[in-house]
Parts: structure tokens; C-alpha cells; sequence
């Protein structure tokens, strides 16, 4: 199978940076996923859809969350039909919804507002739960928080309620806090 590898050099996106100062192993196989994908997919900006796409295929925890196996296939179904095409409408734009301030000075070239964003605020999430990392469910709970991102917009369309998905990541995450 080969993938569709379009354009320039300098539409790749460059390796970023994570927006903290440390990755766990499921947090460093999401971002690098995501970037695999943003590069792949001739974008210029890793975005929330990307790092929804490799959040669900590399964290098993966040699989947990969603309604089952046939709402995970639809979202998964939804991704993968963005990456071969449905979402060329977003290829060439960048994506920033202004819902959540994005930290720019601490992310450089690659990412996306929404998507560095979302990252620094699982990084926050985890800090305020005592965690030195974030995990997925912390990205997961950020990545709905702002009702305007690609992350949502999949969503919604594969037929999440987004709200019902945030109180589960919520939850799980206050779980794992108390079981400190």
C-alpha cells in the first residue's frame, strides 16, 4: 500500500515540539503519529484531526471511552476518508479556532493553534492531577473542550454526542487521580 506523499519540502511540516517538557510513551507515539499523518497527508500544520486519528488508533484507553465498537469504527472510518481525501478542503489552511489560547513562543512551526492548544492544556491537566505527563484521556478531554476544532467536526460527523465523550474522558481521568 503506498500512501500520497504531496508537496514541497516546505509544506512538510518540521518536527515540533511538544509544548511541556516531557512525553509519556503513549504521548510520544500520538504526536509522532500525528505528524506522520500531517506529513503524509501533504499538510502543512499537525492539527487536532490528526491528533484525534492517532490518539484513538495508539491509546487503548481512549478507545475505551466511546460508545462501543461500531461508534469507534465509524470515527476511525471517518479519519481514514479525511486522510484519502474528505479533508482536502482543510489541506493549505491552518486551523486555529481561537476557542482556547494557544501557547505560540513554546510551539514553534508544525502545529497548528487548536492542536498546540489542546496539547498544552493535557499538559496542564496532568500537572493539576499530580502527573509529570500527560496521557491520552488528558489530550482527549482537551481536544473536545474546543466545540470549533477539526477533532470535533470528525466527531460530530461519525455521530458522537461530544459532550457524553467529555464527561467519560473526564471521569476516567478523576478516577486515575484518586487512585493515587
Amino acid at each position: 500500500m503506498q500512501f500520497r506523499t504531496s508537496g514541497t519540502p516546505e509544506q512538510t511540516p518540521p518536527n515540533p515540539p511538544w509544548p511541556g517538557d516531557g512525553l509519556s510513551a503513549t504521548m510520544t507515539r500520538v504526536v509522532t503519529g500525528a505528524r506522520r499523518r500531517a506529513v503524509r497527508d501533504g499538510d502543512r500544520h499537525v492539527d487536532t484531526a490528526h491528533l484525534l486519528h492517532s490518539l484513538v488508533e495508539s491509546d487503548p484507553e481512549v478507545r475505551e471511552v466511546f460508545d462501543g465498537g461500531p461508534q469507534l469504527a465509524r470515527v476511525l472510518g471517518y479519519l481514514v476518508q479525511r486522510t484519502i481525501g474528505y479533508g482536502l478542503r482543510w489541506q493549505g489552511s491552518q486551523e486555529d479556532t481561537g476557542a482556547l489560547p494557544a501557547v505560540r513562543e513554546s510551539v514553534g512551526e508544525g502545529w497548528s493553534p487548536s492542536a498546540a492548544a489542546a496539547l498544552d492544556r493535557a499538559a496542564r491537566s496532568a500537572l493539576l492531577r499530580g502527573e509529570l505527563h500527560a496521557d491520552g484521556l488528558d489530550l482527549l478531554a482537551a481536544l473536545v473542550a474546543d466545540s470549533r476544532c477539526r477533532a470535533v467536526e470528525v466527531l460530530e460527523r461519525a455521530g458522537v454526542t461530544v459532550e457524553r465523550l467529555a464527561v467519560r474522558a473526564a471521569d476516567r481521568t478523576a478516577c486515575k487521580g484518586s487512585v493515587r
